[in-house]
């Protein structure tokens, strides 16, 4: 499959190193001589230097013979016209990063698809959407849905207090007595495992789970970790990404705005009316405390800057703080928030490239997501007609090492997989696998 990016910042690089690894036929667009030269010494992708909104460049990249046109500069407008000429040359699907999230307003009757955009991702709002979903449930790291709850992922962090410390997977069953859920990784410092029968969980582990949305309470209790001390939320930081996790948790939880640009927390004011907003430094830990941080039950940073974000998370920790959530812009930072006390940093920008990388799977792939410093990806598949799952029980399809099934949706229902479990066409099958077997796993589902 060709596939072509315009832009070869975070997300577009990220994209690239994906595509690569899975051996696709890439070319990426830059103005940067620099930033390709790093492509071209880290990647086997193909580059051009030039404008992305140039025909001649457009050409270049041979467009008309591409799957996919992915444009993902820091520049909307400069995404939305290049999109718009890759359709018009013959391109098969388009990608555009977007910032403005009106444009993804239906409400304004615009339909950028009649232009030639097939896709619009904001990443502002995705790491929204993400903050909002890992508030909403406190005791985990990490949470995503599959088909609307049907089936569950979430991560914890396993306090001493856990259950589960000191045991093997075998030895935990009475914790799980009627099936409701499966673990399906362990992050543990820089390693990633796959749990087996014989494998100890250990303190400070992370361990992510595929359940039912009857199990996701009783995996919430096998962290060992204190409750929420109160329904209290401050955010650190007035951008975009703030002001709209602020908009959509004020229904729910005491929200305070900490902003250092005064004109900003007048106008954040009057768009939320439920919201307090303090005018102050985050970094100031006097301010803060004055603040009452010490009875915050979530402190959330998503300041411009990843040393603001990763500091005040670490204050906020140490006033006692059940829960804390940074922003950083550096994908390299995310595998520091398990060593360093901080429960969960997110990436925008590595975000919105998952969220584009669904478009490039093979397969029926419905959904996906990645988990926050790990270096694997977990799948939701369509099994077709000719499928090698189907048929068979799990414990004889030999699938790949990296690689183990949570759970199946049949007929709106999830269910979770045990060795005897037969999958049929039809079925939505969430898969976790490391990066090194993902086109391994794609094979069974073609």
């Amino acid at each position: 499959m060709r596939i072509v990016i315009a832009g070869a910042g975070d997300v577009g690089i990220h994209l690239a190193r994906l595509l690569a690894q899975e051996k696709q036929d890439t070319v990426i667009i830059d103005q940067s001589a620099e930033r390709l030269q790093y492509v071209e010494n880290h990647l086997d992708v193909f580059t051009i230097k030039g404008d992305a909104t140039c025909p001649l460049i457009l050409q270049e990249a041979k467009v008309e013979k591409a799957a996919l046109f992915i444009a993902v500069t820091s520049t909307e407008a400069h995404n939305i016209t290049s999109c718009i000429l890759a359709k018009k040359m013959g391109v098969a699907q388009t990608v555009s990063r977007i910032s403005n999230v009106e444009y993804l307003n239906k409400e304004t009757g615009l339909d950028l698809k009649e232009l030639g955009i097939d896709f619009m991702i904001s990443p502002e709002k995705l790491a929204a959407q993400e903050i909002e979903r890992l508030v909403s449930r406190n005791a985990f790291t990490d949470s995503f849905e599959f088909d609307e709850g049907k089936l569950h992922l979430v991560g914890i962090h396993l306090e001493a207090m856990s259950p589960l410390v000191g045991k093997q997977l075998e030895e935990t069953s009475y914790l799980n007595p009627e099936s409701n859920f499966i673990p399906v990784a362990i992050k543990r410092k820089t390693a990633t495992l796959i749990p087996r029968k014989t494998t100890y969980f250990e303190v400070d582990d992370f361990v992510y789970f595929v359940s039912k949305e009857e199990g996701v309470q009783e995996i919430s209790m096998l962290s060992g970790r204190d409750k929420l001390k109160s329904k209290g939320v401050m955010i650190l930081g007035g951008s975009r990404i703030g002001v709209k996790t602020a908009a959509s948790l004020s229904n729910k939880y005491n929200v305070k705005i900490i902003e250092q640009d005064q004109k900003k927390c007048f106008d954040i004011t009057d768009r939320l009316q439920n919201v307090l907003v303090i005018h102050g430094d985050g970094r100031d830990v006097e301010l803060l405390r004055e603040e009452d941080i010490n009875e915050m039950g979530i402190f959330i940073a998503v300041t411009g800057s990843s040393s603001t974000n990763i500091m005040a998370c670490l204050v906020a920790k140490a006033q006692g703080v059940t829960k804390t959530i940074a922003l950083v812009e550096n994908i390299d930072y995310i595998q520091l928030s398990q060593m360093v006390g901080i429960d969960t940093m997110i990436n925008k920008k590595l975000i919105a490239a998952s969220n584009i990388f669904r478009h490039i799977r093979k397969g029926e792939v419905l959904s996906l997501t990645n988990i926050h410093g790990v270096d694997a990806e977990v799948l939701e598949f369509k099994v077709g007609p000719k499928s090698q799952v189907a048929k068979k029980p799990i414990r004889d399809i030999n699938f790949p090492k990296g690689a183990i099934i949570g759970g199946v949706i049949r007929n709106n229902q999830g269910m979770i997989t045990m060795g005897d479990f037969q999958i049929e066409e039809g079925d939505h099958v969430v898969i976790f696998a490391m990066n090194e077997c993902i086109q391994k796993v794609e094979d069974f589902f073609k």
